[in-house]
């Protein structure tokens, strides 16, 4: 549902996006506000079937034909990065659009390259999902004196003033119900009555991406009592997000971290989390 509620709010800002980027008259104006506000109206009630209806009706207000968008995605190496792709592009193609979906394999110059390409070939908007925010500032600043609109997807790109709108998770919620699951599948409380204790290991994301800080914190607001009174034990010290985040989510350097902490920590002892 969720997924649904996002594509429905990316169309909606896509709309808003092509309108504002081709100025226009005032009926334009007022169109762009409209679907600007059905957008903020989405957001704010994700779970609710009479947003999810708003949205759906302001992003077919707008139709995509004759208009080009420019989809950058970071991965295929991830199934969720593919479905992300797909799903965006079929739902841009029902409105209209004509999509350009490319994927940069982790290879930050090849999105680069990739955005480069999108900008020459005419793309009406951008939505991009980068790799490494920083590295795409001057494209960022490439594409706004185009007059191309950009749409941040997931990842919020920094340190631009090119980005129209940014189309995420609550990335926060989703550490704090991992937070949750643990607390009730471990049962944490009576753990922590019964004076029993579950050994824990971190393993957090790319310390690039925005989204990771914020699911960290949400896991650890729900964690960090657990681990201060000794219900939660990490036996490698190694509980800080700069300790614990991985760069660009190697599976490499994960499993290189874990076998360590297995090695050293774990060798006469089991590793419960």
């Amino acid at each position: 549902m969720k997924r649904k509620i996002l594509s429905m709010i990316l169309g909606t800002a896509i709309a808003a996006s092509l309108l504002t980027g081709c100025g226009g008259s005032q009926e334009a104006a007022a169109t762009t506000a409209a679907a600007a506000a059905a957008a903020d109206t989405t957001a704010a009630a994700a779970d609710s079937s009479a947003a999810a209806d708003a949205a759906t009706e302001a992003a077919k207000a707008a139709t995509g034909e004759g208009k080009k968008v420019g989809v950058a995605m970071p991965t295929q190496s991830s199934e969720r990065w593919i479905n992300d792709g797909a799903n965006m592009k079929k739902q841009l193609e029902a409105l209209g659009y004509e999509v350009d979906l490319q994927y940069a394999e982790d290879d930050v110059q090849m999105q680069v390259s990739q955005i480069e390409n999108m900008i020459a070939s005419g793309v009406n908007c951008l939505v991009i999902a980068s790799i490494d925010s920083s590295a795409l500032v001057n494209v960022e600043e490439q594409a706004k004196n185009a007059g191309i609109p950009i749409i941040a997807y997931d990842r919020l790109l920094m340190d631009t003033d090119a980005v129209a709108y940014y189309a995420t998770f609550d990335n926060k919620g989703v550490g704090t119900a991992i937070g949750n699951y643990i607390k009730e599948a471990k049962d944490l409380d009576a753990a922590k009555a019964a004076g029993e204790s579950y050994t824990i290991e971190f393993f957090m994301g790319s310390p690039d991406d925005n989204n990771a800080l914020f699911l960290y914190n949400g896991l650890m607001e729900v964690l960090q009592p657990y681990l201060d009174d000794g219900t939660l034990v990490c036996k490698s010290g190694r509980t800080s997000f700069e300790d614990t985040c991985i760069l660009r989510w190697s599976q490499e350097t994960a499993q290189q971290n874990c076998e360590n902490y297995l090695t050293g920590f774990y060798a006469d002892e089991k590793l419960d989390i």
